[in-house]
């Protein structure tokens, strides 16, 4: 199972899945690591869910997702803050050591004032996830998203603000859904690893066609993300973490989710 030492699974991938019966499959695959979705753990109290963890030997890699800053109301703004603040305590009780941060946007003002507000609430929180020993990464998302998901595109953009803001507690995510498209994604990995901001890279495929921009990503080798380029950038970068596979696809929760993490196992030996 020594190829299988840096897979990571996401929680969402497998979505079908309750958190413990999850937590099995990945360990009876050899899978080590797992990153989890906030809503996978539900109402189960933390210190269970760490129980769970420890009792199939599986490292918790990230927590998903704080972030959504922006909103024209200064209240809900401040509920932002609370939630994530919130979240940075979850992760630490289920043992994550990072959380992954989607920016957010909002349609009713502009990709600036969405940006400074980003930066503001990224500010406000630091304290809080320094205090309990916990990394924030920004994830850039696809330009397709940036009317109400994420004011923050590009591998540049992350680390512009990660670099503006100068915390050893902030870094930047690599998703390759979100970012293999962009001509100067070499660079800014590259950029990213020297200031030792890069904290995940997130493994999955673009499908082509794509029938649901949000519910329909690929199995790695589906679809047309070169993904041994993108993981040898990463590694030129220095990044020796996991690499976490998030697949949000309506077609794969449909399916035998056993036989899907097989698929997921085979794939990550093929293709990356």
């Amino acid at each position: 199972m020594e190829v299988l030492d840096r897979l990571c699974v996401h929680t969402i991938t497998t979505k079908p899945l309750g958190f413990a019966e999850a937590c099995r499959a990945y360990a009876e695959r050899g899978i080590r690591g797992i990153t989890i979705w906030r809503d996978a753990v539900g109402e189960i109290p933390r210190d269970e869910a760490w129980d769970i963890l420890r009792h199939y030997s599986l490292q918790p890699v990230a927590y998903c997702r704080g972030g959504f800053f922006p909103d024209p109301d200064p209240d809900r703004r401040k509920l932002a803050i609370e939630d994530n603040v919130k979240m940075i305590d979850e992760a630490a009780a289920v043992g994550a050591p990072l959380l992954v941060l989607v920016c957010g946007a909002h349609p009713g003002q502009s990709l600036e004032t969405s940006r400074t507000q980003i930066r503001e609430g990224i500010e406000t929180i630091l304290p809080a996830a320094r205090q309990a020993g916990i990394r924030l990464a920004i994830e850039p998302l696809h330009p397709m998203y940036a009317n109400d998901r994420s004011a923050i595109n590009t591998m540049k953009q992350a680390n512009d603000l990660t670099e503006a803001i100068g915390s050893p507690a902030l870094g930047v995510a690599v998703d390759v859904y979100h970012v293999w498209w962009d001509p100067a994604l070499r660079e800014e990995i590259l950029r990213c690893g020297m200031n030792g901001h890069l904290f995940a890279f997130h493994l999955c495929d673009w499908l082509t066609p794509t029938s649901h921009f949000l519910l329909d990503r690929g199995l790695m080798g589906e679809g047309c993300i070169d993904l041994p380029q993108i993981r040898s950038w990463v590694e030129e970068a220095g990044f020796d973490g996991f690499h976490e596979v998030e697949i949000f696809s309506e077609r794969w929760w449909a399916a035998d989710q056993e036989e899907f993490l097989d698929r997921i196992v085979e794939a990550y030996q093929q293709y990356c």
